[in-house]
C-alpha cells in the first residue's frame, strides 16, 4: 500500500502488505463495495472521496480478511485526507 501523488510520486507506504485469502473472495460487493475492488494481482486506487467508505468498510471487515495492513490502511487514509490530489495504492503482484 502506498499514498501517492498526482504525478505518482510516493508519499508515504505501508510496511505490511494485504494478505490475500479466499475470505476476501467471499466479501459480498453490496456491503464491501470498495474493498471487493481489491485483486492480489492487480492495483486499486482510491481518491480522498472514496477513503471514509474504504474506512467503513474496514470497521466491519470479518477477522479473516484483517492482520496488520489493516491498521496500516487507516493510517495511509489520513494521509490521503490530509491534502487534495492523493491517492491510496494497493499494489498488486
Amino acid at each position: 500500500m502506498q499514498v501517492r501523488g498526482d504525478s505518482r510520486d510516493v508519499v508515504a507506504r505501508a510496511k505490511a502488505g494485504v494478505r490475500w485469502t479466499s475470505a476476501f473472495a467471499d466479501l459480498d460487493p453490496a456491503l464491501f463495495p470498495m474493498l471487493t475492488a481489491l485483486m492480489p494481482d492487480g492495483d486499486a486506487v482510491f481518491n480522498r472521496r472514496q477513503v471514509p467508505l474504504l474506512l467503513a468498510e474496514l470497521d466491519r471487515l470479518p477477522a479473516a480478511c484483517g492482520g496488520d495492513w489493516v491498521g496500516q490502511a487507516r493510517e495511509l487514509c489520513q494521509v490521503v485526507e490530509q491534502r487534495v490530489h492523493r491517492y491510496l495504492w494497493f499494489v498488486g503482484d
